[in-house]
């Protein structure tokens, strides 16, 4: 493109007010210039961001219907953000937004994760955030008020993890008490900055606790009782998720078949590795035998390090087309304090920040690997990495909003477990450890969506059902799932359980979303018989960017196999 089209320049104008508006936008996806500065998340401040949408929605709309294929997807997908955005804050769910996992308060905490704390400048836009937090939590306290003094309390349980999480974030071991050893660690000298910082990390910790306090005393006895949201704003939420409608009671009944189909092999792969151990025995030997465990953390990065990059050596130019700029993925320690498990950090648009998987790998001696195999091609290549970086690389393709704010669940969380499921047909698990590991996780998945939807919709467990047939859904029925189907400890299984009630139709994106881009990949082979050409179809998936499933169907359908090419 020798110029940027109308629908282009409004898309970049787009992103650039974003980030002045969000700060927190702008540190996660790369942008410089707002580290220092926090949202403004009082009611007020959403309605000026409205407003803002607002304006970029019926600009859109005046501009002309013309242009090439790009133009047009470009469109449409900012159409449907900045609706989206729109109805988020029209139907006051920024009135209610505080969960265990997703909300503001999270965000808050999290955009420390990803700031440039390598020099002063980083440290002193992370000082002025921590002097700050009481004002960030001013503003989130009011839109909370807002909320309940409408009718809209959130539940109970999001109440109380959100204020245990604020209390741990302002104890003695929390992130924020261990700044000065990161400040020390990077080698700076400047007495001042860091006796600032003391006094700052001080602050935020007393402002953490204030913030507890509120959503104990204040907050919580006008708190909701019931987890589950209803059938009319789970919809909506699904919509927001996947981009697609649904049909809750046709997903719910294709879960359980999916949960059978997983136990079934799972049982079979089992019976292979060890014919004397019933499943549960043989998950109990891979988490436990020395020999298929690490030392935590410096051996466990090193082999997640060389799997990546063994991922890459055997599948690009073959499987996958995969730019040069992003055929590194870095494999990090996250900073203590935070959730178990791995999260995926994306590049930012020039890429000098490079993508990464990021490892919580807690205090055990050793970490079992037949897991982490699958958890890696998720997070890392060919999954959330490959797909993320790939429309990074798409700038003369897609627009700047499409690539850095636009996030459907359905699409990047499908690819990821689509891809997970794809690593064991291209012979990528090279042990039957790492394949129960991916159907462990996949099975999660699976209850996932029995879970989610049962519970936010009132749902009973159907007859013929592994546990509590004929039950009602509830909380404590999902923990006991999510322990005996999908081999989940007590804690984690309580943590899951919780997620779910407070993020409404986010979990059943995963394997949604790996459900429709398999049945594109279904249809295409039947379309072209054996003409079918596995690294086409991933092209075009991989080049129509984040997008809503029911997008994806349309462009996939109209395509030709060999479409443009990412290099």
């Amino acid at each position: 493109m020798s110029s940027a089209p109308a629908v282009f320049a409004l898309a970049d104008r787009f992103v650039t007010d974003v980030a002045a508006s969000s700060p927190l936008t702008a540190t996660r996806i790369g942008m410089a210039g707002h580290d220092h500065l926090w949202d403004d998340l009082s009611p007020e401040g959403h309605q000026q961001r409205l407003a803002m949408v607002e304006s970029y929605r019926r600009a859109l709309g005046a501009l002309p219907a013309d242009g090439d294929e790009w133009e047009a997807l470009a469109r449409e997908v900012l159409a449907a953000h900045l609706d989206e955005v729109i109805d988020w804050v029209e139907h006051g769910e920024h009135l209610r937004d505080l969960d265990s996992t997703a909300s503001s308060f999270q965000h808050i905490r999290d955009v420390f994760d990803v700031m440039d704390l390598s020099g002063p400048e980083g440290w002193a836009n992370a000082i002025r955030r921590l002097e700050t937090m009481d004002q960030v939590l001013a503003g989130y306290r009011s839109s909370l008020d807002a909320g309940r003094s409408a009718g809209m309390a959130v539940a109970r349980r999001q109440v109380l993890a959100v204020a245990h999480q604020a209390r741990v974030h302002a104890g003695p071991q929390s992130f924020f008490a261990g700044l000065g050893d990161g400040f020390d660690l990077a080698g700076l000298d400047d007495a001042s900055l860091r006796h600032r910082l003391e006094g700052a990390s001080r602050h935020a910790r007393t402002s953490l606790e204030e913030f507890a306090d509120y959503l104990e005393q204040d907050y919580l006895p006008g708190a909701a009782a019931e987890d589950g949201v209803g059938r009319e704003r789970y919809l909506r939420a699904a919509r927001e998720h996947l981009g697609a409608e649904i049909d809750p009671d046709e997903a719910y009944a294709w879960g359980w078949e999916e949960i059978e189909r997983l136990r079934r092999r799972l049982t079979v792969i089992a019976a292979e590795m060890e014919p004397d151990l019933t499943p549960d025995e043989v998950i109990n030997l891979l988490r436990t035998d020395p020999a298929r465990t690490v030392p935590a953390p410096d051996a466990f990065l090193e082999v997640m390090r060389e799997r990546q990059q063994r991922a890459v050596e055997h599948l690009a130019g073959r499987h996958f087309d995969v730019p040069e700029r992003i055929r590194e993925v870095t494999v990090n320690l996250a900073p203590p304090g935070g959730p178990l498990g791995a999260s995926y950090v994306p590049p930012s648009e020039d890429f000098q920040r490079p993508g990464g998987i990021w490892y919580s790998l807690g205090s055990a001696p050793r970490i079992p690997l037949y897991e982490e195999i699958s958890i890696a091609y998720h997070e890392g290549f060919p999954g959330h990495h490959l797909q993320i970086g790939y429309q990074q690389a798409l700038g003369d393709r897609l627009s700047r909003a499409h690539r850095m704010l636009v996030w459907y669940p359905g699409y990047g969380e499908g690819w990821a477990l689509y891809a997970e499921r794809l690593m064991e047909e291209l012979g990528e698990f090279e042990r039957p450890d790492y394949v129960i590991g991916m159907l462990v996780s996949h099975l999660m998945r699976a209850c996932r969506v029995v879970i989610d939807i049962g519970c936010h919709l009132g749902l009973r467990v159907p007859a013929g059902a592994p546990l509590a047939a004929g039950e009602t859904w509830d909380h404590d029925l999902a923990v006991a799932y999510l322990e005996r189907l999908a081999f989940l400890d007590s804690d984690f299984a309580q943590s899951e359980a919780t997620r779910y009630l407070g993020w409404p139709a986010q979990a059943i994106a995963y394997k949604l979303g790996e459900r429709a881009i398999l049945e594109l990949r279904e249809e295409a082979k039947a379309k072209t018989g054996a003409a079918f050409d596995l690294r086409s179809f991933h092209r075009r998936v991989l080049e129509t960017g984040n997008v809503g499933l029911e997008l994806l169907r349309r462009r996939i359908g109209t395509q030709p196999q060999d479409s443009f090419r990412v290099g």
